[in-house]
């Protein structure tokens, strides 16, 4: 390992900023644990549904604080889109798109394959719905990703007040006054486009030092627990069932305040993770998960299935896994399957990695040595 290790540092451009890889590691890392930890399937009169915690335990509501850092990921996403255009538009375009999507068409053969397999089984059309849900949901961040990459040569140089302007708009006129639902679902675009444009000024030399990290941190704490607090907008940062608002589905203003607080918190650590990253052993965790980024991100939630359902070979409910989330005792019955779960999920990365390898080479071939460096 430690020969690895410096192999792989040694490969590495000296251009290239670890921290922000590190920044992209994390953020996939939250959502998986998130999903883990705020998702649990349970059984209701034959059914599989999907039941969130935080329904029945709103303390657990600090867990969706650190385990929804989309806004870090769509920051860093602009960052590198943004500092990354050495080749024509359409090749690099090209070369980015194939990165986020190399991964999805053997997560949708499987996946329609077991389909037909459930319901030949006689599953019914609602435990299917349920599943598939859990599944196939991850896709809209890289729709939206994707859509805001192939326009980063239009919003490259958009003030991030821009569209924070609009998703403010839109929810005085859902929430003010009283506006079609629809109308939220410009927040998708808008919402993700702020922390997107944010990085793509700091790709452009903007303010980045620590003054800035502080007041993104502390103004957009401030503002979302205004938010919170007085102007209705729910706590918790993820979907809950049953709730009458969620944060996420579509973005609110809290939720974009909140993602301009992780934001400013990830600016004050690029310094601290550049010193750490300088180590061979450190860099190496975080090359690979990166290399590894778009396999984990899709199949969390199949292993994580996969385990749910090996699991009713016990022949009883097993806590934390398949018991009703309405208590502490399901939260510490939770913690101890996540390392079964994240086993599962090597072994998932190890069957369906090599669709991101080969697009990762397809897509190094013909790009050249510049970009490789920014795949």
């Amino acid at each position: 390992m430690r020969d690895l290790a410096r192999r792989v540092d040694a490969a590495t451009p000296p251009g290239r900023d670890r921290a922000l890889d590190a920044l992209r590691a994390f953020a996939i890392l939250g959502v998986v644990l998130g999903h883990w930890l705020v998702t649990a399937l349970v059984t209701d009169s034959g059914t599989v549904r999907a039941v969130s915690p935080l329904h029945a335990m709103p303390a657990l509501t600090p867990v969706s604080w650190l385990l929804q850092p989309l806004a870090v990921f769509f920051m860093v996403a602009g960052r590198t889109a943004a500092s990354s255009r050495e080749v024509p538009y359409r090749r690099w375009l090209g070369a980015r798109i194939s990165r986020l999507f190399g991964p999805v068409p053997a997560l949708i053969a499987v996946w329609a394959t077991a389909s037909v397999a459930m319901l030949a089984a006689g599953t019914s059309f609602d435990t299917l719905h349920a599943l598939l849900k859990l599944v196939l949901s991850p896709l809209w961040f890289l729709l939206v990703l994707a859509v805001l990459t192939a326009a980063t040569p239009l919003v490259a140089r958009l003030h991030p007040l821009w569209p924070f302007a609009v998703v403010l708009l839109v929810d005085l006129v859902r929430f003010g006054a009283d506006g079609p639902a629809a109308l939220g679902w410009i927040n998708v675009a808008a919402g993700w486009l702020v922390p997107y444009c944010l990085g793509a000024a700091l790709a452009r030399g903007g303010p980045r030092g620590r003054t800035t990290g502080w007041a993104l941190l502390l103004g957009g704490a401030a503002a979302t627990a205004a938010l919170v607090l007085w102007a209705g907008y729910p706590a918790a940062m993820v979907g809950v069932p049953g709730a009458r608002i969620s944060n996420l589905n579509p973005p609110t203003l809290a939720a974009v305040t909140f993602g301009l607080a992780q934001c400013g918190a990830a600016l004050l650590l690029l310094g601290p993770l550049r010193r750490v990253l300088r180590r061979p052993a450190a860099w190496l965790a975080v090359a690979l998960l990166n290399l590894s980024a778009m396999t984990v991100f899709l199949w969390h939630q199949t292993a994580m299935m996969a385990v749910t359902a090996l699991g009713l070979l016990a022949g009883r409910p097993l806590p934390g896994l398949h018991t009703l989330p309405d208590g502490p005792g399901w939260a510490l019955a939770r913690l101890a399957w996540l390392p079964v779960f994240a086993a599962a999920l090597l072994v998932c990365r190890s069957a369906f990695h090599i669709h991101e390898v080969r697009r990762i080479h397809e897509v190094r071939r013909p790009a050249g040595t510049q970009e490789v460096r920014h795949v």
